[in-house]
Parts: C-alpha cells; sequence; structure tokens
C-alpha cells in the first residue's frame, strides 16, 4: 500500500495486551513536558537531588526554552517564593553548573528567576501496619533477610489469610 499525501497517519501496532499505567504514562508525561518545554519530566522529579532539598523547598522549575534548532545555551526559568529570589539570583553560576552536571552537557546558559508561589512537597505517610500472619504461612518467611521483602510477603500472606472462600466477580 502506497501512503497518500494527505492520508492520516497509520495506527500504532496494537500489542493486544493489557498495560500498567506505569508504562504508558513516561509517553503522556513526555509530551507534556516538551509542550512546556522540558527535554527530560526528571529535571522536575528529580528537582531535589539536583539543587539540594534546601533549594527544591523554594523554588521549581517552570520551563526551559532553547533557540530554535537548538538543544543548547537554553535559560532555565525559575519559580521562588518572593524572599528566596535574592539569594538565588546570588547562586545562578552554581544551578547552571549543577543543572548542566544532570544534562551531561551545557544544556542551560542563564537562570530566569520568576516569583510566585512554590507547593509544598505532600508528606510521606508511614505505611499502614501490618497484620500478623499464621504461623502455618510465616514460617518460610522467617530466612527471608531482606526486611522489606519480608514485610510484602508478610503482608500478602496475610491478605491470602484473610480472604474466604472463592473470589467473586461481579
Amino acid at each position: 500500500m502506497s501512503k497518500r499525501a494527505g492520508a492520516p497517519p497509520s495506527e500504532p501496532v496494537r500489542s493486544n495486551r493489557s498495560r500498567a499505567v506505569a508504562e504508558l504514562l513516561p509517553a503522556i508525561g513526555g509530551a507534556a513536558f516538551r509542550r512546556f518545554g522540558f527535554v527530560q519530566s526528571s529535571v522536575v522529579s528529580r528537582w531535589g537531588e539536583i539543587v539540594g532539598e534546601k533549594l527544591a523547598r523554594a523554588s521549581k522549575p517552570e520551563s526551559i526554552r532553547f533557540a530554535p534548532g537548538k538543544k543548547d545555551g537554553g535559560t532555565l526559568t525559575l519559580t521562588c517564593h518572593g524572599a528566596h529570589a535574592v539569594m538565588i539570583q546570588h547562586i545562578q553560576p552554581e544551578i547552571i553548573e549543577r543543572v548542566n552536571r544532570f544534562f551531561g552537557y551545557p544544556a542551560v546558559a542563564r537562570v530566569a528567576i520568576r516569583q510566585g508561589e512554590v507547593p509544598s512537597p505532600a508528606p510521606r505517610r508511614a505505611p499502614p501496619s501490618l497484620r500478623t500472619v499464621p504461623v502455618e504461612m510465616g514460617e518460610g518467611l522467617q530466612t527471608i533477610a531482606d526486611p522489606e521483602l519480608r514485610a510484602v510477603l508478610e503482608s500478602l500472606a496475610a491478605g491470602v489469610a484473610a480472604t474466604r472462600g472463592l473470589p467473586k466477580v461481579s
């Protein structure tokens, strides 16, 4: 079949399987982040690692703008609390260096600061307490050295023990 000018693009090949949302999210999120000037969404999600937790609480990256056709020498726009603008302006060279180190090339040449509200990160909640595992289900779990894996498997065993009969499909 030949492609005609003006014909709609063909549909992507379907894999006929269900996929996890986490598998689909990077493609969707990547398009949204590119629209707002981010080549990589990880700049936003890993901002605390790039500039440090103290600066991440006071600022957030808004966009990276490049000259048409270029992917280096861009302008990073940061939103920060009004009181922190002077401090961030003072350490601009360090921020530029850290962002460029993150990218691995000189992606950012200057920083533009915009004063605004920076949302505080949501507090992390502790995992729910685990129920005790019946003795007959937990004997084999005692030999597992990794405490996190053991806790997950104990939780799974407790869930299995709590169910009665066959699962009901409605």
